[in-house]
Parts: structure tokens; sequence; C-alpha cells
């Protein structure tokens, strides 16, 4: 009788110790005669959780200095869009629906963990569809999707407008605050104080974009890019990938996580997207006003855009992040968590003053909970 297949069984191998030591090896040597440092950027929070958990900067080549970048849709919220669903939240014909990482993300009023303490209907999806659920359950109430996240989790918000267009739901409302990648890249290797050398590419991204997003990056900027998979071997590998371009002399996009990504990526989410949203500047949070790095409903569907049914309610004043946090520099790459003086002391999981901590995929939340293998 055959086995069943278990869900460990599909990442079990991406996971194997000795792969990830026999990656290293070969690491090791073809850096033997390299002379310098490459600073690569992991972009995501997923790929940073993921190189401390598994130990990697402790076991990967001292050539190698890790750069931990803002791809956490969470951390580069700024906290004026918080102050955003927070408001929102607190309006007595609203429930407000969002994915679970923003619970705890502090705005200058409060979190929406605040906002619920105080009677505000907030409730934590793991899918938009879910809304449609709560809309029918609530017919007096307006639901607000308070939309977030990289391409990623885009097309889920499109398909739920889908959804409420087709089947007439006159109680589901939108914030959109869905942002994408390449532009902030582009952003972070034109700075002045730039210090990458390499990207790891997130993956779960260009399944919906294709690799083609990062194509200017090796092309115009010499810096080479590998989009790789979240496992520590998927990681492993990528490092030798990049590390085999430098010492071959070529800056090039190459793929690691060829389970699921290809070079032009997911068209049906993509024609999806470009159905509903149109590009707009967005805030990054530490890192300011970034062009075309933003999705907003386009103006043929402005009777679903909570901001404005909304807007005489919305704040509009610019917040300030605290002097002491150094989530800025971090999102940046110019900083390490453990160079933050409140980090680990005023500024915990349980107490985030920054981004970088309340985040499940922030960096300081990673250095927090992985730091003793430092």
């Amino acid at each position: 009788m055959e086995k069943e297949l278990q869900l460990k069984d599909l990442y079990d191998g991406f996971r194997d110790a000795k792969t990830i030591k026999a990656y290293k090896k070969i690491i090791d040597d073809d850096l033997k005669d390299y002379d310098g440092i490459i600073n690569i950027m992991e972009v995501c929070g997923g790929h940073t959780h993921t190189i401390m958990k598994y130990g990697i900067p402790q076991l990967i080549n001292k050539k190698i200095n890790f750069i931990h970048g803002p791809g956490c849709p969470v951390c580069v919220m700024p906290k004026e869009r918080i102050d955003s669903a927070y408001e929102l939240s607190l309006q007595e014909d609203v429930i407000l629906v969002t994915l679970g990482d923003m619970i705890k993300v502090p705005g200058s009023r409060g979190s929406l963990q605040n906002a619920r303490s105080q009677g505000a209907d907030v409730r934590f999806v793991y899918s938009p569809m879910e809304c449609i659920k709560i809309a029918s359950e609530n017919p007096n109430k307006t639901v607000v999707f308070f939309a977030i996240g990289f391409e990623t989790t885009t097309p889920m918000t499109c398909a739920l407008l889908e959804q409420v267009i087709k089947q007439d739901i006159t109680n589901i409302l939108f914030h959109i605050n869905h942002i994408t990648v390449p532009e902030v890249m582009r952003v972070l290797v034109q700075s002045s104080d730039c210090k990458i050398d390499a990207f790891l590419g997130p993956s779960h991204v260009s399944v919906i974009s294709g690799s083609k997003i990062y194509e200017e990056f090796p092309r115009d900027y010499n810096k080479p890019v590998v989009v790789s998979g979240f496992e520590p071997v998927d990681v492993m590998q990528s490092l030798y990938m990049i590390v085999k371009q430098f010492v071959e002399k070529r800056s090039d996009l190459e793929i690691e996580y060829k389970r699921l990504v290809s070079y032009e990526g997911n068209i049906k989410a993509q024609e999806l997207i470009n159905k509903y949203f149109k590009k707009v500047p967005f805030k990054f949070r530490g890192i300011g006003e970034v062009e075309d790095s933003g999705y907003e409903l386009k103006e043929q569907y402005d009777k679903y855009n909570a901001k404005i049914a909304y807007k005489e309610i919305l704040p509009t004043k610019e917040v300030k992040d605290n002097k002491a946090c150094r989530c800025p520099d971090i999102l940046k790459g110019v900083a390490k968590p453990h160079d933050c003086k409140i980090f680990g002391t005023l500024c915990t999981p349980t107490n985030p003053i920054g981004s970088c901590m309340v985040s499940s995929e922030g960096a300081c939340s990673a250095y927090y909970k992985y730091g003793n293998l430092l």
C-alpha cells in the first residue's frame, strides 16, 4: 500500500542539511580566489526570516553580506494610511476587513487592535473573498476591505471586486494600498548610499508578474538578480548562482524557483490587475514617495472606492516616524536591526515602535526571534 502524501513530504527536501552544506562547500570553493565582499539584498521579508531562522549568515562564506530590503508590505505602510484604516474602523456603519499582519501596526492614533478594544468591528481574513459572506450577513453595514500587499495579493483583490460587480453587491468598498516591487528597487540602486551588489528576487511576486520585471537591474545597473524560492535550499542555490555570476564577471537575470516562476508570469492575473487598477505614486515608509509604485482603482470604479466615499473623515496630515527608530535605514539596507539603539529594549514584538518589528515579515522581528543564532 502506497504511503499517503503528507505536506512535509513536499518541502522536506528543500530543508535537507546535506544539500545545504554541499552548496556551502561549492560557494566556498568558488569564492576562494574572489577578492571583496558581495552585498546581496533579499528584497522580501520572507527571505529574511528563512536566512535568519536557518542560520545562513553564520553558515555562509564571510565574503557574502546580507542587506535586508523593503519587501514587507506592512513594514513600508506609512502611518497616514494606518491612520485611515483606524479612522474607518471607528465609523458606526463600517466593518473593516484586512489581512492579519495589519492588526498590531501602530499609526499615530493607535493600531487596529486598539480600535477593536474601543468597540470597532475589525476583522482579519485569509482570503478577500470572505468579504462577500460578511457583507451578506451584515446588509445594513458597509464592509471596507483595506487591501494590502505587493503583486502577490493584488489579483485576489481584483477577483473580489469582479465578484462584487457581477453580483451587484452594494455594501462592499475598497481602500487600496497595493504596491509593486521594481520601482522601489530602482530607487534603492539609484541612491547615493547604495551598497547593493545583487538581489534575491521574491519568487511569489514573479509567479504573478514574471521574472521580466527585474530585467532592468542587470541590464541598466549591473546588479545581478536571481529569483529565489523561500526554503533554505532555494536560498543556498540562489546564493550559489549569484556568486557564480560574480566569479564569471557577468550580470544576468536568472530564475532559481523554476518550479513556478516563468519569464512572462501569470498573464490572466496581470490582465485582471490592468483591468481594474492604475499605477499611482506611493509613499514608502522610511523611503519616501516612489513614482508609479502603487495601485489605485480606475476612475470608472470610483463607486467602490472607500477613499472617495469617506473622503471627509480620512486624515490627510503627514505623520513623522519616531526619531529613535532606525527602520528607515534598515528598509534602505544601510543599517542592521542591531544598529538601532531601541532594538530589543524599548522596541520588541509586544511593544513595537517601528514597522520592522511589528510585522511577522519585518527584519527586526526576524533578528529578535532568531538573534540568539548570531
